[in-house]
């Protein structure tokens, strides 16, 4: 949205009040508008009371669905903290798993949003205060389109909800859902599980529920991989593809601490997801193929040089040709250099031979990036070509001195130089390169 204090027609402006304009769509206009009121309110008590009417009315049914309005709830003291939650988390959270606009003004809360989102975020908020109460069960889960359940062994709930809820509420705030454990009206489970309900929109249910199956394999090895074999959908939309690992790719693929697995998610826009031995990758067909396929190439990488041809005729790559000179420089130790790219800009990238054998560069991501923005492909061929020229700047003139400024990231380059393995020639920096 676009916000500026103005004044309207003639008059002047007034000792006591000035009008602020708040332009944008429709959504981002209410949310911007509610959140200048929750500030108001706390600075000015009973301020929103005096145009709560003009508040309510304000757009409603001025939307695509013609069904946008705003609905209200009325809290007690010790009620409005905890519908806020630590720094405002449950707010948030509800907001994002119902797709309404959810802000408390004072002891108000407002959702604003199209029918379907406001009832959802109602009977969101009803859920949450009934936890107080004692167990919920949510009666027709298996009709409505908002939710997935997932069965959790009673051994592993304690692991997959963590201390103090920390364990779940990272899930939440990650894939912006929803979660809680059901208990039915008779207090018992089926088969020794119990029942996790997830809210959402239906990429973030996928990928919360994955994350807990993930959790629970790893507690409970077999529990959803048990005769599970490889599957490819056809399906154009929103599906899952399964791929098995054998023991030494697993590893490989995952990296330290996630950071492989993390990547080639980020790099394919799709949900990637180790369950066990077995890689869970959702998304549309072309998000999941291209998963598929920077896997495929990262376990390649093992065994020697890949060969990509062809890369012209996708949009999702982009191709560098790296002086022969600079390739040590650019790929690093080990490739570390490629690995703080990477990092930096959430894109995938290797040296990789093309149909005649020549090696290059090639940076892939299904985000293009911009000419200013810190992610994606353009980001990553800029930070290439920073170190081109510094390489090429270095060995011009100035040597190796190290009067040259350099980030902290770079310095580090200076023991890569002493490395006897910098001495071997530019095979062993090729071979390095195409490493993971």
């Amino acid at each position: 949205t676009l916000m500026f204090f103005c004044e309207v027609g003639s008059g002047g402006r007034n000792k006591d009040y000035e009008k602020l304009a708040i332009f944008g769509s429709v959504r981002g206009r209410r949310g911007a508008e509610l959140k200048v009121l929750s500030a108001v309110e706390t600075k000015v008590p009973g301020y929103y009371d005096r145009i709560r009417d003009e508040v309510l009315s304000r757009d409603k049914g001025k939307d695509e669905s013609e069904t946008w309005g705003t609905d209200t709830m009325v809290f007690q003291d010790d009620e409005l903290s905890y519908a806020l939650g630590k720094q405002g988390g449950t707010r948030k959270k509800l907001e994002r798993s119902s797709g309404a606009i959810v802000q408390y003004v004072g002891h108000n809360a407002l959702f604003s949003g199209t029918r379907a989102e406001r009832k959802r975020a109602r009977e969101y908020m009803k859920w949450l205060f009934e936890q107080l109460e004692g167990p919920v069960y949510v009666d027709g889960w298996e009709d409505r389109d908002d939710c997935t359940v997932v069965d959790v062994p009673s051994d592993c709930i304690g692991y997959v909800t963590g201390a103090r809820r920390a364990a779940l509420g990272g899930i939440e705030d990650d894939w912006g859902v929803l979660m809680f454990f059901m208990n039915k009206r008779d207090g018992k489970g089926g088969r020794g599980n119990e029942q996790l309900i997830i809210f959402g929109p239906k990429r973030a249910r996928r990928g919360a529920e994955l994350k807990v199956m993930s959790s629970v394999e790893t507690k409970s090895p077999g529990q959803f991989t048990r005769g599970v074999r490889e599957k490819t959908s056809s399906e154009k939309g929103f599906d899952t593809d399964r791929m098995v690992f054998k023991d030494d790719e697993l590893s490989y693929a995952l990296g330290k601490e996630g950071t492989t697995r993390k990547k080639l998610e980020g790099a394919a826009g799709a949900i990637l997801q180790y369950v066990g031995h077995v890689a869970f990758i959702a998304g549309t067909l072309k998000e999941r193929r291209r998963c598929k396929e920077f896997i495929q190439w990262l376990l390649q990488q093992r065994r020697g040089s890949v060969t990509i041809a062809g890369v012209s005729k996708r949009d999702d790559a982009t191709e560098m040709h790296i002086p022969e000179n600079c390739k040590g420089w650019v790929t690093g130790n080990r490739g570390s250099e490629l690995r703080r790219m990477e990092q930096e800009t959430g894109t995938y990238m290797f040296m990789a031979l093309d149909e005649r054998g020549e090696e290059r560069l090639i940076i892939f991501c299904h985000d293009a990036g911009s000419k200013t923005a810190p992610t994606g492909r353009m980001a990553a061929e800029r930070l290439v070509n920073e170190m081109i020229q510094e390489k090429l700047r270095d060995d011009g003139g100035r040597g190796r001195s190290d009067s040259r400024g350099r980030s902290p990231s770079r310095r580090r380059s200076n023991s890569r130089r002493r490395s006897p393995s910098r001495r071997r020639g530019r095979s062993d920096s090729r071979s390095r390169s195409r490493r993971r």
